[in-house]
């Protein structure tokens, strides 16, 4: 993916958030941090084992931040020692980006009736849902009133999407996670949305057994005839954390192409696609 120059400017000025889920450069979430940095916020990050360190500390690096702090969702004890390292380090924050999702390999393929286990299931919900959940309140405690959240979904929450079966399902309970912590925390002033991005060449799409063929039918398919672009998606992200976004919370906000809004796509682009 070619480096792009994002918009620069002070709309994250004097702020500090959280960013969980960066993989390597080509991760929505990292695009999503370069449009913040150029905006002028102060960013941290989780990473999960050495492998990812090596990837993400150097990323970090490059936008000024020194703050890496190992995280595994599923743990209690790392899940307190991240925040309580936010704590010590700024006291208050005032964003959080949730990009952080996993289904195992065998479940994202064939059949989602026959293939789908229990302990997949519970895995898929967990990690790429209830982790929302548990790092939303975890960041409220610590976050100034008026602060922001958000988090990364797919369409496939709402309409079947082959081989990405237990997945969608997990995204449609982020999705409802999104309206609930809303709820809770629209008193405060703080903001909780959902970004649904259309395919991207990430290394979780590349796990999703024919993402070519996704690829392809998703650029032919959609309003503009294009595949998404990180940095829509990034610019998305920068609205609804900055005070560009007040008063919306709540939201599923499709940042996909005008993918999702077609309901039976031209013929000509189509069938060159598919040819």
């Amino acid at each position: 993916m070619a480096e792009q120059n994002f918009p620069t400017g002070d709309l994250m000025k004097g702020k500090r958030g959280l960013i969980m889920g960066v993989a390597n450069k080509n991760s929505i979430a990292w695009a999503i941090a370069r449009q913040l940095a150029a905006q002028g916020a102060e960013i941290a990050f989780t990473y999960q084992g050495e492998a990812l360190l090596r990837r993400v500390k150097p990323l970090a690096e490059s936008i000024g931040s020194d703050i890496l702090v190992e995280c595994d969702v599923t743990d209690d004890a790392t899940m307190d020692n991240t925040f309580a390292t936010l704590k010590d380090k700024w006291g208050k924050i005032d964003f959080l980006v949730h990009a952080i999702a996993f289904a195992g390999k065998d479940q994202l393929a064939g059949s989602f009736v026959d293939n789908t286990t229990r302990e997949g299931f519970k895995s898929a919900l967990d990690i790429s849902a209830f982790s929302f959940v548990d790092a939303a309140r975890r960041a409220s405690e610590i976050m100034n009133d008026g602060g922001a959240m958000v988090t990364l979904t797919y369409l496939g929450s709402e309409r079947v999407v082959p081989n990405y079966n237990v997945m969608g399902v997990a995204k449609a309970a982020l999705e409802a996670c999104t309206r609930y912590i809303a709820a809770d925390l629209g008193p405060r002033s703080i903001r909780v949305n959902a970004i649904s991005a259309g395919p991207i060449k990430t290394l979780a799409a590349a796990g999703i057994g024919s993402g070519r063929h996704m690829f392809k039918f998703n650029k032919a398919a959609s309003a503009m005839q294009d595949n998404t672009d990180p940095m829509g998606v990034a610019g998305a992200a920068l609205y609804l954390l900055s005070d560009l976004g007040l008063s919306c919370t709540g939201e599923t906000h499709h940042v996909d192409g005008g993918f999702h809004a077609i309901g039976m796509p031209q013929e000509g682009p189509l069938r060159e696609a598919m040819e």
